[in-house]
Formats: C-alpha cells, structure tokens, sequence
C-alpha cells in the first residue's frame, strides 16, 4: 500500500490546487462587466444580429461520421497489423463489424448527412433572358462590399 502513497498525495495535491486556484480567482479577481466585456466576439467584427438560438443538427451528423471512421480505423488497425496470428474468426468478425458499420454509413448518406443547404439551380449566363447578375448597373462599387469601416468617413475607407 505504501507505493501508492505518492500517487495518492499528488492527486490530492492537484485537487487541492485546483480549488483552491478557483475559489481565490472568484475572491480576488475584479468585476467590471460591460458591454464590450460581455459581448460575443467574431474576428473583431461587431455582430449586426444576434446569434440563432439553435446549431444545425447537420453538424452533429457530421461529427458522429467521422467518429464512426476513427473507430473503424481504431479497430481494423490490430487486424491488419496481426492478421496471420489471428485466425479466421476475427477476419469473420471485421467482416461483420465492417458490414454494420457500411449499413449505418449508408443510411446516415440517405437520411442526407452531406446535404449542405438548399440546392442551387444554375443560372444560364448567355440565355437572352435579362439577368440581374449579368446588368450593366452592377459595377464595382456597388457590387463590392467592405466590412469595418461602418461609421467612417468615405475618405479613410478608400
């Protein structure tokens, strides 16, 4: 028992600094809340809406894919590394654990994982049609829009 004294007073000692490190901090550190402070910052640009209230699930969906893959590679990596030794039991094994792993990809796939937003219809340039993309009053100027100089004076945003 006595090896793992030191194991023991270094967790305690971690746990013990660890409080102590967040009670003092909550003690002694100022508190001058104001707007600036509190408010979400984004590459030094001030936000013009608030924040939506809800992630896109598609991001999870996409986060549980690729720890699907890292754990195929987690397990078929000792596989490969020792598939001589192992028999044909575990090749069995990753061809069934392979099987329900490409039957949940697929279904993440139909359920539209990799659909990213609403599909886009091409617009045909060269149609006779008029086309708001293509006028003759879109020009640099008005097409081009700077961000950061909103409040400025227009010589120092040129």
């Amino acid at each position: 028992m006595g090896q793992y004294l030191p194991i023991v007073v270094l967790a305690t000692l971690a746990v013990l600094f660890g409080a102590i490190s967040l009670v003092a901090s909550k003690l002694l550190a100022p508190r001058r809340p104001n707007t600036a402070k509190s408010a979400p910052y984004e590459c030094g640009i001030v936000p013009s809406r608030e924040a939506p209230e809800r992630f896109p699930v598609s991001f999870y969906i996409i986060a549980m894919l690729f720890i699907m893959f890292d754990i195929e590679i987690i397990f078929v990596y000792p596989y490969a590394v020792s598939h001589a030794s192992l028999g044909p039991y575990v090749f069995f094994e990753m061809i069934a654990f392979s099987a329900v792993f490409f039957a949940a990809f697929i279904y993440a796939i139909a359920r539209g994982a990799l659909d990213w937003g609403p599909i886009k219809k091409a617009v045909r340039l060269d149609s006779g049609v008029p086309n708001p993309m293509t006028s003759d009053s879109r020009t640099f100027t008005s097409t081009i829009r700077r961000v950061g100089f909103e409040g400025r004076n227009e010589g120092a945003a040129a």
